[in-house]
C-alpha cells in the first residue's frame, strides 16, 4: 500500500520590521524568566543581539549570552556550545539571532540542555546514533538575520563532524523553533555574497521541495513512522510557487543593492516562504550534494566570510550542483521542472530539461557565485569522495523524484565542474 496521509507543522510566525524589537514581550508568553540568547561573532558586532539582549531584560528576564556559535557549525563547535549551556543553565526559553548557523547552534543546546547524552548520539544514522529525543525541548525563538537557510522554521540542526569529513544533521519535530521572529530591517548589512549563497539556498529549497518525490508515492507509514520530510504535498507546493515568485522579483536586486529594503522584505517573505515549504516537503539532490562539497573544502574563501580558515558557505554549496541535478530529476516531473523555471523567468523559452538548468545558471551568473566546482577548488580526481559523502545523505536522497544510484550521482557532479 502507498501512503495516503502527508503532515504539516510550521513554528509561530511574526514577520515585518520591527518585530525583533518585541522578544521581550513574546517570552513572557512562555513565562521565561532566564534564557540564554545564542548568537555568532559577526552578527555580535552589528549590535543586533546586544540591542535584542537589552530589550528582553527590559522586560524582567534575565539573558546570558552566547556569542561563538560558529559559522558552518561542526561537531566541536556545538559541543561548545552545549558544554556552556549545559554550566549556565538551566534555562526556561533560548533565544537565536542570526543566520541558521545561530539558530541551529541554539537548536543543540536546547536538545542537550533538556534530554541526556552527547550530541553524537541524536546525530542521524549512520553517521550518529540516530537517537531521538525523550524530553520536551524548550520554547527556541528563533530571530534570522539572513534570508535564506530556513532553520528558523525547520526540524533540522545541520553540522560538520570533522572527523568523518562529512556534513549531516539532526532532525527531530522537537527541534523545530517555537517561534520565527523575521524582521527584515536585521538583514539589511548582509554583504553581496551573503545575500547571493544565502539566496540560492532559499530557491533550492522551493525547487528541492516543489520537485520532491509526491508524498503519496511512498510505502505506507505508522503515525509514528513519519518523518518530517514527507513529501511534495499540495500545502508545500502553494508556499513554494509562491517563494519562487517573490525571488524572481527581488533576488538580483537584493544582490546588486543590500539597501533595497523592499528587495530584502520580498526576499524574507521568500524565505519565510520557502522554509514553509521543504520543512514539510523535504530536499533531495542539491541539498545532499552540497554536504560534501562543504565538507571536503580544502581552500576556497569567499568575500563576505570569515577568512580565518576555508569555506564553501551552504547555499553555494547547494547551488553548484543544482542546474545539473534538474536536468538529471527532470525526466520524473516535467511538468513541475517547467512550471519552476517560468516562475523564476517568466520569460523562458523551451520545453526540455536544459530550461530549469538554463534559467538557474543564468541567475546565478548575475549574483556572482561561482561558476562551477572547478571554481571552489575540486576535480574529477575528487568525484568518488564526493559521491560517497552524498550518498551518506539517504534522508535527503529517499525524497528525490527518482531513484538515485551512485553512478547518477558522480553524472551530476562531473557535469558540475563548469555550469557556464
Amino acid at each position: 500500500m502507498t501512503e495516503t496521509v502527508f503532515t504539516y507543522g510550521a513554528p509561530s510566525l511574526k514577520f515585518g520590521p520591527g518585530s525583533s524589537r518585541e522578544i521581550g514581550h513574546d517570552l513572557g508568553q512562555y513565562d521565561a524568566r532566564r534564557v540564554l540568547l545564542v548568537t555568532d561573532a559577526g552578527v555580535a558586532a552589528t549590535g543586533h543581539p546586544a540591542r535584542i539582549a537589552e530589550e528582553i531584560r527590559g522586560h524582567g528576564i534575565h539573558v546570558v549570552v552566547f556569542d561563538r556559535a560558529r559559522v558552518e557549525p561542526t561537531d566541536a563547535s556545538l559541543e561548545e556550545a552545549v558544554a556552556f549551556g549545559r554550566a549556565q543553565g538551566p534555562f526556561d526559553a533560548y533565544v537565536a539571532v542570526g543566520g541558521g548557523s545561530s539558530i541551529d547552534t541554539a537548536k543543540a543546546v536546547n536538545l542537550l540542555g533538556t534530554n541526556a547524552g552527547e550530541l553524537m548520539d541524536y546525530v542521524n544514522a549512520p553517521v550518529g546514533g540516530g537517537r531521538a529525543p525523550t524530553q520536551p525541548l524548550r520554547p527556541l525563538v528563533a530571530v534570522p538575520t539572513t534570508t535564506g537557510t530556513g532553520s528558523e522554521s525547520t526540524t533540522i540542526c545541520v553540522l560538520d563532524v570533522l572527523a568523518q569529513h562529512v556534513k549531516t544533521g539532526i532532525s527531530h519535530p522537537r527541534l523545530r523553533p517555537t517561534l520565527a521572529v523575521v524582521d527584515p530591517e536585521l538583514t539589511m548589512s548582509q554583504p553581496a555574497m551573503v545575500t547571493a549563497a544565502s539566496g540560492m539556498d532559499i530557491l533550492c529549497h522551493a525547487l528541492e521541495s516543489y520537485t520532491a518525490r509526491w508524498y503519496a508515492d511512498f510505502d505506507a507509514k505508522q503515525p509514528g513512522q513519519r518523518v518530517p520530510y514527507c513529501g511534495a504535498n499540495p500545502i508545500a507546493d502553494m508556499w513554494s510557487e509562491k517563494a519562487l515568485s517573490l525571488l524572481a522579483g527581488s533576488f538580483r536586486a537584493a544582490v546588486r543593492d543590500g539597501g533595497d529594503a523592499a528587495a530584502r522584505e520580498q526576499m524574507a517573505l521568500a524565505a519565510t516562504f520557502a522554509g514553509m515549504g521543504f520543512g514539510n516537503a523535504g530536499v533531495h539532490v542539491p541539498h545532499a550534494n552540497a554536504y560534501p562539497i562543504a565538507g571536503r573544502v580544502r581552500n576556497y574563501r569567499p568575500e563576505g566570510y570569515p577568512k580565518d580558515e576555508p569555506i564553501v558557505p551552504h547555499g553555494m554549496a547547494v547551488s553548484l550542483t543544482a542546474p545539473e541535478a534538474f536536468r538529471f530529476t527532470f525526466d520524473a516531473a516535467p511538468e513541475r521542472h517547467l512550471r519552476a523555471a517560468h516562475l523564476l523567468d517568466p520569460g523562458a523559452d523551451g520545453d526540455g530539461p536544459a530550461l530549469l538548468a538554463g534559467v538557474l545558471v543564468d541567475l546565478m551568473r548575475d549574483i556572482g557565485l561561482p561558476c562551477g566546482l572547478a571554481e571552489v577548488g575540486y576535480t574529477d580526481s575528487d568525484v568518488d569522495d564526493l559521491v560517497a559523502g552524498s550518498l551518506q545523505q539517504q534522508r535527503l536522497l529517499a525524497t528525490a523524484p527518482r531513484e538515485v544510484t551512485a553512478e547518477d550521482l558522480a553524472g551530476v557532479f562531473r557535469g558540475s565542474m563548469e555550469n557556464w
